[in-house]
């Protein structure tokens, strides 16, 4: 249990580049049992991506959809799912990828850049777009404040995102996957926080 209390201190700390994991019975609708790549947390508030929440949408469909012509090298990334990325602006895309590259709206985070202009989708029809994609309708969002609220409350656990889990594992195992991380399974959560 050190490990996980040690990961919730400091709440007040920049949680960019780490995962957030929601606790089960602490975090209600549709972000239960969710893992968030956060892109952004400062003073102003925090953004972050679902990225275990695939939808029946796919890259393919998603490209036909917002009228780029498909080239025969896309491949089977055509065939990846777009991700339900959290409840807010969920008509926009937000591509979260490896290598940064150099497009006209982008973030750089690390190694990884998450980019919201047409440009990457463009790209990546042609079969010249990054390596590792993550690609999210909406994404979670919080106010100034708000995640560190969040955090006190024990409804979220962070930890250091990882590009595997991000990128090759199957969506429906990230949240065990991450949860391995700290050497714990769901099974060893609890429903409620507890309460001295």
């Amino acid at each position: 249990m050190d490990r996980i209390n040690k990961s919730r201190a400091g709440s007040s700390a920049d949680l960019s580049k780490q995962f957030l994991l929601a606790m089960p019975g602490m975090v209600a609708g549709n972000l239960a049992n969710t893992v968030i790549y956060l892109c952004e947390h400062n003073e102003h508030g925090a953004l972050g991506l679902v990225i275990n929440r695939p939808t029946d949408l796919t890259v393919g469909n998603l490209l036909e959809r917002i009228d780029v012509d498909l080239s025969l090298e896309i491949g089977p990334v055509q065939e990846t799912p777009v991700f339900f990325g959290g409840p807010v602006q969920t008509d926009r895309g937000f591509v979260l990828h490896a290598p940064v590259g150099d497009y006209s709206s982008s973030i750089r985070l690390g190694e990884l850049a998450l980019t919201t202009s047409r440009d990457v989708l463009q790209e990546l029809a042609q079969g010249r777009g990054p390596a590792q994609i993550l690609i999210t309708l909406g994404y979670a969002g919080w106010g100034a404040g708000q995640l560190e609220s969040e955090m006190a409350q024990n409804a979220w656990l962070n930890l250091s995102a990882s590009n595997e889990i991000l990128f090759n594992i199957p969506p429906e195992q990230r949240y065990e996957a991450t949860l391995a991380q700290l050497g714990i399974n769901s099974a060893m959560l609890a429903g409620e926080a507890g309460h001295a």
